[in-house]
């Protein structure tokens, strides 16, 4: 009976070890499959200003990605209007909840003011920073300043961005409306913020910048 006993216990603890090895499979899968969070954090080109909400960057970029095959909540925290001050100010409690990956784009507003290039540079480089201690994975949204202000202002402030974006070695993608600054036909009247079309373009050309930043968050 001794004998028959020990082998009982035996059976028993293999079978535990092997319950406890499928818990933590199946723990390890759910945790592969669980929803990523992106976080758009930029001014009025991503909070869909003059845009009906279905038409704005967000949703659809959320659907392209869904049907890229990617399970995505994105979550914009753009405000519209917003410097890179603005944000600087209000990063702390916009991203409390600690997203997996950030599409970070501002300076568009610096530029349209006029603002001094070295504070737009000074401001992006603190918000990396403070995102740098949260590790979290950021794609950097370049912008150009508007011909108008001149070529010494516009190399400064277009310098920015390539420079951050190898200081904090993190992704760039090189300038927010490509395809789409200076289109007439893809913007809204006031000739600088994306209609329902210009977003589809900027949508279908950051697409894949920005699978390749949730595949990196999930390689970390």
């Amino acid at each position: 009976m001794r004998k028959s006993a020990t082998q009982a216990c035996a059976a028993l603890a293999i079978a535990v070890f092997a319950l406890a090895g499928f818990s933590d499979e199946a723990r390890a899968q759910e945790t592969d499959q669980a929803t990523k969070t992106l976080v758009l954090f930029g001014d009025s080109l991503m909070a869909g200003y003059g845009l009906a909400h279905e038409n704005g960057f967000a949703p659809k970029l959320e659907a392209a990605l869904k049907d890229a095959g990617h399970d995505v909540e994105v979550v914009n925290s753009s405000v519209s209007g917003d410097t890179t001050a603005a944000g600087l100010a209000r990063l702390d409690w916009a991203l409390v909840d600690k997203p997996d990956a950030v599409l970070l784009e501002l300076g568009a507003n610096d530029a349209l003011r006029g603002m001094e290039p070295s504070q737009t540079r000074e401001n992006l480089a603190e918000i990396l920073e403070k995102l740098r201690g949260m590790d979290v994975d950021v794609l950097l949204a370049g912008m150009m300043a508007p011909p108008n202000m001149g070529t010494a202002y516009g190399n400064e402030f277009n310098s920015i961005y390539p420079d951050l974006a190898s200081r904090y070695q993190v992704d760039l993608y090189p300038f927010f409306l490509e395809g789409v600054a200076a289109e007439p036909s893809l913007n809204q009247d006031d000739g600088m913020h994306p209609n329902a079309e210009g977003v589809d373009v900027i949508v279908k050309s950051i697409l894949p910048d920005v699978i390749n930043l949730l595949q990196t968050s999930d390689a970390s």
